[in-house]
């Protein structure tokens, strides 16, 4: 029957992240944990996919997730400030922005987006998933959504260029800027 079929459109947040196969991918912080696994699988055998979290509980929320959607992801407990990984690392870095500490419209941001920059390749990209109020407890106590101007002007404030929003659907909003 058609309507017990999975449907194979991709989530937005995973199709707005732009992760392809082949890459090397970094994702920060963990909101949704599903989404996680989900980007994680979209670098494939031939790509790396690695997440930066602050403690064991966010580590262990991702590599369940992982496991779930059969992707391998290198996890690392870290602080955000001073990302465990060499300059010049990774293709992209999605930053899961209710995962982390600061708001990004927040200067406290501004060390974590610098060193975002660093593990950057030429060219790289950082892709910002803010999500929005999904669930009854998100509606009550709605979170802090940090000031769009903010944000863009903490990406450049930290060095990245071209720094813009992308989307706001679904409650969701998606920015990008490039190194």
């Amino acid at each position: 029957m058609f309507f017990l079929r999975k449907s194979t459109l991709e989530r937005l947040p995973v199709a707005m992240s732009g992760v392809k196969m082949g890459e090397r991918a970094l994702q920060i912080g963990v909101d949704d944990a599903s989404l996680i696994g989900a980007i994680a699988a979209k670098v494939g055998l031939s790509g790396h996919a690695a997440i930066a979290v602050t403690d064991e509980r966010q580590a262990g929320r991702a590599r369940a997730a992982a496991a779930a959607a059969g992707a391998f992801i290198d996890v690392h407990i870290a602080a955000l400030e001073s990302l465990p990984f060499e300059r010049d690392t990774f293709d992209v870095v999605v930053l899961h922005a209710r995962g982390v500490s600061h708001p990004l419209d927040d200067p406290a941001s501004v060390p974590m987006l610098c060193d975002v920059l660093r593990v950057l390749r030429a060219h790289g990209r950082i892709v910002i998933i803010e999500s929005g109020a999904h669930g009854l407890l998100d509606r009550v106590r709605p979170a802090h959504r940090p000031d769009v101007s903010g944000t863009l002007g903490m990406l450049a404030t930290a060095g990245f260029r071209a720094a813009r929003l992308l989307a706001e659907r679904e409650g969701d909003r998606f920015f990008e800027a490039v190194k």
